[in-house]
């Protein structure tokens, strides 16, 4: 075993390491950039390395400066993690070069499944079955489109080199076909420096169930199945171990085409084959193809490490270290079920926007495994993916299991941020769901009854105003007579309610309505109904959790005077990002739902469209400029001004 690693990573993945190389006795080394000086992995390290600016380019994908950095501090490996270079095999060679380990596989098995197309025609080789599709080497524009038209609508365009949803456009008309490519390709530019893309047949009842496999180098065995279906905009949000439905054929066929794809290319270490799954008669040994497979640890291991009570990142080590593999497939159990849900800043009517924000309060529940790089008064970067946190939770049976997910996003407090968290819940009580008929298309087509879920009653709001007006704490309720006033108005950012105090424990509420509140036996109740939701006050204002989440923010004068001089027809910059392109000049007739200009931010394109028809009047940004959020970048007016 090592007695020093260096992790090449951040956030909640190198805590999640850490963790393990403490209960063995290895020390760590983490690397941080200018974002993340005081950041909880830099923390929680023993020792920590600058290594350059806050874009990855400038720190976390610097090879030769996290190698150095290895070398200064007496490190004998380097953990990648997920994501940077985990999957990068130059860095592995880069690191067998200066006399360490690299913590995962070879250089020459990520090659064999760094490109998709090259991946698929190995796995036929190895007698893996792969979905349908072009991965050839022709990527002109009339060829892929001619391959499209063979496969048949709808396809999915890939990017060769792509993953996380990046460089992925589905396309289910001919007519749309070069937009959606150029699009893929520009995205795969941007996040792997390679435009190259794929085509293939779009399953239009699919699941993505994977296998985690393990290998040495010289066998590998698999250690059962997730399935990752619940996705938006092709990332995952919620996965689960072992898959709904599941049939032990099923199971034993898709782990024995998964080991033979891990030897196929001697495989050494952690790693994930995907699968796409036809879900529309249920699981069929015949009915699954090789997606993709993924030279590392994935984001949703804890569920894999919750049903079989092996912990893979110590597996990673011992067999880095020289180990064989700890264990023999017919050693290898499941019991009970798990889910993992995927908390992340980003606000889900807008479109899952990435967010940034402080954290200005934060609190996680004791019922559950809470995997997270993040504490209270941390600030969501725009450099960086925005997870907050993953919430793993595990018992006898997928229902019982499934009770505890839905407890322990309830009780999960986030603020400072808009999250997704109130969405998470939603998907917990979804009644498909509950009963394991899930595809990738649930969200998708669920999402305004999904979005809309949260209950419609004012009860938070009210406890919200209640908090605002500074009568939260218990303490003070008897005294509500004597030390405010009787009648108020309380304002908030979006809103403003009157408050009557009636005596001692008793008020009034008037939103659309008047609503009674009262404080009795340590709990509030609201029109007569006991409340669970719980009243926090922070830093950025109050916020009411346990029901439907409400954040209520101080209103601003100054703020207020600000949005009020900023005039109509502004398209603003939903957040920090790069201006990939500008769709318009000045003086161009647009319509609404045109497009005006695509952002880069979060590693993603995100469209910025018209609201509604006017004239450009002004184009304010241009292609490569970072922009801040809230930064207008086209100025629209009304034809009848031109």
């Amino acid at each position: 075993m090592f007695d020093k690693i260096l992790i090449a990573n951040r956030g909640e993945i190198a805590c999640r390491i850490i963790d393990s190389c403490r209960r063995l006795g290895v020390a760590t080394v983490a690397v941080y950039s200018d974002a993340d000086r005081a950041a909880r992995h830099v923390a929680m390290a023993d020792q920590a390395v600058h290594v350059g600016g806050p874009a990855p380019a400038d720190s976390y994908l610097r090879g030769d400066a996290i190698i150095a950095a290895a070398r200064a501090t007496g490190a004998q490996a380097i953990h990648p993690g997920y994501g940077f270079l985990s999957e990068n095999p130059d860095f592995v060679d880069a690191v067998g070069t200066a006399g360490l380990v690299f913590i995962g596989p070879s250089a020459s098995a990520i090659r064999a499944m760094g490109l998709k197309d090259a991946a698929k025609a190995l796995m036929e080789e190895a007698g893996v079955p792969v979905v349908p599709g072009y991965h050839g080497a022709d990527q002109g524009d009339a060829h892929l489109a001619a391959q499209a038209d063979l496969i048949g609508y709808p396809v999915l365009i890939k990017a060769v080199a792509g993953g996380g949803g990046k460089g992925m456009r589905r396309v289910d008309d001919p007519a749309h076909f070069a937009e959606s490519l150029a699009s893929a390709r520009s995205e795969a530019q941007g996040a792997f420096g390679n435009p190259a893309v794929l085509i293939e047949k779009y399953i239009l009842q699919p699941r993505h169930i994977e296998m985690q496999i393990f290998g040495d180098g010289t066998r590998a065995v698999h250690l059962y199945e997730r399935d990752c279906s619940l996705q938006r905009r092709h990332q995952k949000v919620i996965e689960e171990a072992p898959a709904p439905g599941m049939t032990p054929q099923m199971r034993t066929a898709m782990g024995d085409a998964a080991t033979r794809a891990a030897e196929a290319i001697g495989y050494s270490g952690a790693g994930t084959v995907e699968f796409i799954v036809d879900a529309a008669d249920g699981l069929r040994p015949d009915g699954f193809w090789f997606m993709e497979m993924n030279t590392r640890l994935q984001v949703e291991h804890p569920v894999t490490e919750a049903i079989t009570g092996i912990d893979l990142v110590e597996w990673q080590l011992r067999v880095a270290s020289g180990e064989s593999l700890p264990a023999r497939q017919q050693d290898l159990t499941i019991t009970g079920h798990a889910f993992e849900a995927r908390l992340y800043a980003e606000d889900v009517p807008a479109g899952f926007l990435p967010a940034t924000g402080r954290l200005s309060h934060l609190r996680f529940p004791d019922n559950a495994r809470i995997e997270t790089g993040v504490r209270a008064g941390d600030a969501i970067s725009p450099w960086y993916d925005p997870m907050i946190a993953k919430v793993v939770t595990h018992g006898p049976t997928r229902a019982t299991a499934l009770r505890a997910l839905e407890q322990a996003l309830v009780d999960t407090e986030v603020a400072g941020s808009v999250t997704n968290l109130d969405f998470l819940i939603a998907l917990t009580r979804h009644a498909g769901f509950r009963r394991g008929e899930v595809d990738t298309g649930l969200i998708t087509r669920d999402l305004e009854a999904l979005i809309g879920s949260a209950p419609s009653d004012d009860r938070a709001l009210v406890l919200g105003v209640i908090g605002l007006a500074g009568l939260a704490d218990p303490q003070v309720h008897g005294g509500m007579t004597l030390w405010h006033p009787l009648r108020r108005t309380i304002a908030w950012e979006g809103g403003t309610a009157i408050l009557e105090v009636q005596g001692p424990g008793a008020a009034t509420v008037t939103l659309d309505r008047p609503h009674q509140v009262r404080w009795q036996g340590g709990r509030w109740w609201v029109d007569g109904d006991l409340c669970r939701e719980r009243i926090v006050i922070h830093p950025a204002g109050v916020s009411v959790f346990g029901g439907r989440v409400v954040h209520l923010m101080p209103l601003d004068p100054l703020a207020r005077h600000a949005a009020a001089d900023g005039g109509d027809g502004l398209t603003r910059s939903p957040m920090p990002g790069l201006v990939r392109s500008v769709h318009v000049t000045a003086g161009q007739a647009v319509v609404a739902g045109d497009r005006l200009a695509v952002l880069e931010a979060m590693k993603m394109e995100h469209s910025l469209t018209a609201t509604r028809d006017g004239i450009v009047a002004e184009v304010l940004a241009r292609p490569g400029d970072q922009v801040e959020a809230g930064a207008a970048l086209i100025r629209l007016t009304d034809p009848a001004d031109g």
